[in-house]
């Protein structure tokens, strides 16, 4: 019987490069994005949803990318739009240490709290006769690059993500896998990871995802 996993996420999701020049849109091809890797390396039973959106954040709507970027809508949407799912990974955090956000860790932390009130909700867990959640923490971003301005005191702020995230995950009885521990962010951009960061976490999720 196949099986179906859904990674939710932001940039480092939809699998956007390091960037040079703020504005520009790329993306890495299928051999490269770690949601098709974790695909692969599960095997042929697994069918792969990608719903990564670059700027998504947990909770906020951006005043400058646009009110869709707040993460709840979208996640009902995708769990609406696709199904039944058997595994959800969820990696968030990046975008909500934007300086513009004037978020603590504490907060973020909250707005992956509200994404999990929907995720494991009597509505979509009915919906998909039940799935499970990977809690994915991301690497703390670094104040480098194009966007060092537009994440500062994001570093400081994301290095406290992963024990805060851990025992959510704990509380809320999924699984949790701290990226940091398996990659670090580019220095070209101090966010997105390069090509050995996509194949180390795109086998590190599918061990995590073979251990449910």
């Amino acid at each position: 019987m196949s099986q179906t996993l859904l990674c939710f996420g932001d940039s480092n999701t939809h699998g956007t490069p390091p960037i040079t020049t703020p504005g520009t849109y790329a993306r890495y091809d299928m051999s490269i994005r770690w949601p098709q890797l974790t695909s692969a390396a599960l095997g042929e039973d697994w069918n792969l949803v990608e719903e990564g959106l670059p700027g998504r954040t947990a909770q906020f709507e951006d005043p400058i990318m646009g009110a869709f970027m707040d993460g709840r809508p979208g996640l009902r949407i995708a769990l609406q739009s696709h199904g039944p799912i058997d595994v959800m990974t969820l990696m968030l955090g990046t975008n909500d240490v934007k300086t513009r956000f004037g978020a603590t860790a504490e907060k973020v932390t909250a707005g992956i709290a509200g994404l999990l009130d929907i995720a494991l909700g009597d509505d979509m867990q009915t919906r998909h006769n039940g799935f499970k959640v990977l809690l994915i923490c991301p690497p703390p971003v670094q104040e480098s690059g194009p966007f060092a301005g537009e994440f500062y005191g994001g570093e400081a702020v994301s290095g406290a993500l992963p024990p805060l995230y851990e025992n959510l995950a704990r509380a809320r009885g999924i699984g949790f896998l701290d990226a940091g521990r398996v990659l670090e962010v580019s220095p070209v951009d101090g966010v997105h990871y390069a090509p050995d960061g996509h194949v180390l976490l795109g086998r590190a999720v599918a061990n995590a995802v073979r251990a449910f």
